[in-house]
């Protein structure tokens, strides 16, 4: 391939130096391209870089050496996109009416093309450079095919042959299969040995600076030049085409990209690029807005302090958040993103009710993760969401392959110190052992209800106080025989609530709201389920020192 010239070569992103050494070793002349496909690339060139389509990427960068391209799509059919007299001169496209558009009949008509170019060389009477680039391969060997599709077998039969077959492999031909999502192709393309996996991912930081560089010379006024660096850096996640549709909208109206615009505009960005998959939380406090839990504040302060000196070696690739309903593991999460002042991306409802399509889904929530650099990831209510190993058949097996997914990716070494994943659950015994462990999740933080009517009081104190009424420590000693028993942050929410009720819509004072709101006041969980959940949360600390020692018996 001629992309190996030195003067593109350092421009190339890595997925496309990892496919020309595959190809030029011999060690594989078929390649899945998958990952981030739909999405502006910036094209270098020596003398004119510019942005363009997967398509010509390949075309101009990878493939300008090669004598015959072709092309194909369930819309367009088969396209000659480079060398058309050659192809021409196949006798078999001498009577041919025009080139079929149907599945089956272009795959047949292009392994006959490339069989015949072999059988020339093999004659020494020509030897042609061709390649074929099929887009939306997963939707012409889709995954989940009938099993007495035969067509669709004999099309996934000679489209191995192009990687396996011995006369093909031996001439020089290029086969680039594309799709978005790996696990919507065909399983038996997907999985041949002899197919290289080229996975592009969303554009680096690097590139996402060279892009905005190009387009601020295009369009001068909408990015100041020194200011790149710093916004590709906070664009990181985004997608180049997003990112370039954004600098042309701006452009239009004449108005500057701000750097408090950048924020902003990538949450909206990343969250309608993927489709509702995913939502940004903005971190809004610190840990100094949790109440109480000084040895869990103690040790998340001593992740971060680890984690801002890049010493990764004993930072935790996961969290697990668990304890009973209202006990705030959310408002922990944001408090502890907050905290190391990095993005949170909550997972959203991924399922889908089209097969294939939560898979698919999973692969581009993971391309945007790794694409963040450092992030949390928050997996809410982590029992329902994860899978299980033994799916249910109920669900054609989606859950254990959820399930399988999830657990690789938490699983990574690499993403230690970049993805780290939080799971929340107030029934963490449902949530996989594998998932759990240490080397996907490492520390295992319980929280708990309040365990004296002290702490109640002063949880309710606090709640009001950020309502603005006060109430003295003094009105403690009258309310303590009626404070409830194991008092969650979500319920003294509630009663915060129902005490500022009172006393805007009466004549009452603070104290006296309190003795009103407390007097009939029933526990919104009852206590067997509460227990339970305590229980369980004990049982899955990590460090005993996060348990109160009244717990410790449960």
């Amino acid at each position: 391939m001629a992309a190996s010239e030195t003067k593109v070569a350092p421009l190339l992103p890595a997925w496309a130096v990892e496919l020309i050494e595959l190809y030029e070793s011999n060690a594989s002349n078929q390649f899945i391209v998958h990952g981030d496909v739909q999405d502006r690339i910036l094209i270098p060139a020596a003398l004119e870089p510019r942005i363009g389509d997967l398509k010509s990427f390949l075309l101009d960068v990878l493939l300008p050496r090669f004598d015959v391209v072709l092309s194909y799509d369930l819309g367009s059919g088969i396209r000659i996109d480079k060398g058309g007299q050659t192809f021409s001169n196949w006798p078999n496209m001498k009577d041919a009416p025009a080139l079929p558009r149907a599945p089956r009949a272009a795959v047949d008509l292009l392994t006959h093309y490339f069989r015949y170019c072999a059988n020339l060389a093999r004659l020494n009477q020509a030897r042609l450079q061709v390649a074929c680039i099929v887009f939306g391969a997963d939707l012409v060997m889709p995954a989940t095919p009938a099993s007495t599709d035969y067509e669709l077998g004999a099309m996934v039969t000679l489209i191995r042959d192009w990687a396996n077959e011995d006369l093909l492999t031996g001439h020089t031909l290029a086969t680039f299969l594309v799709c978005e999502n790996l696990h919507d192709l065909h399983p038996l393309v997907a999985n041949n040995l002899r197919t290289s996996r080229i996975r592009v991912p969303l554009p680096i930081t690097e590139h996402l600076g060279s892009a905005l560089e190009l387009l601020a010379a295009q369009h001068p006024g909408v990015v100041d030049e020194g200011a790149i660096p710093a916004v590709a850096a906070q664009l990181t996640g985004a997608t180049l085409g997003a990112v370039e549709r954004t600098i042309l909208a701006k452009a239009h109206v004449r108005r500057k990209l701000d750097s408090g615009d950048v924020v902003s505009l990538k949450k909206s960005i990343v969250e309608n690029d993927c489709n509702g998959l995913i939502e940004f939380i903005e971190p809004q406090r610190t840990l100094d807005d949790l109440y109480g839990l000084e040895k869990v504040k103690a040790w998340l302060r001593q992740d971060l302090t680890l984690w801002a000196q890049s010493d990764l070696n004993a930072l935790p690739k996961g969290y697990l958040i668990c304890g009973p309903v209202g006990t705030g593991k959310t408002f922990l999460v944001e408090c502890l993103a907050g905290e190391a002042r990095v993005p949170i991306v909550k997972m959203k409802n991924f399922r889908d009710k089209w097969v294939g399509s939560t898979e698919g889904n999973l692969e581009k929530i993971f391309r945007l993760l790794h694409a963040l650099g450092r992030c949390y990831v928050f997996v809410d209510e982590a029992d329902q969401a994860l899978g299980r190993r033994d799916s249910a058949t109920s669900d054609s097996g989606v859950s254990g392959r959820v399930y399988s997914m999830l657990a690789e990716e938490m699983g990574r070494s690499g993403n230690r110190g970049k993805i780290i994943w939080v799971l929340a659950s107030s029934r963490p015994d449902l949530i996989e052992v594998d998932l759990k462990r240490p080397g996907r999740i490492d520390v295992k933080i319980p929280l708990f209800p309040t365990t004296t009517a002290r702490e109640g009081f002063d949880l309710i104190q606090a709640l009001c106080r950020a309502r603005g009424m006060e109430i003295g420590d003094s009105s403690f000693a009258a309310i303590e025989t009626v404070v409830p028993a194991l008092l969650t942050p979500g319920a003294a929410e509630a009663l915060a609530v129902k005490i500022y009720r009172i006393s805007r819509t009466t004549s009452l004072d603070p104290f006296a709201a309190i003795a009103e709101a407390l007097r009939d006041y029933r526990n919104p969980v009852p206590r067997d389920i509460l227990e339970s959940q305590i229980r369980l949360a004990v049982r899955e600390a990590s460090d005993i020192s996060f348990v109160p020692a009244c717990f410790l018996e449960t």
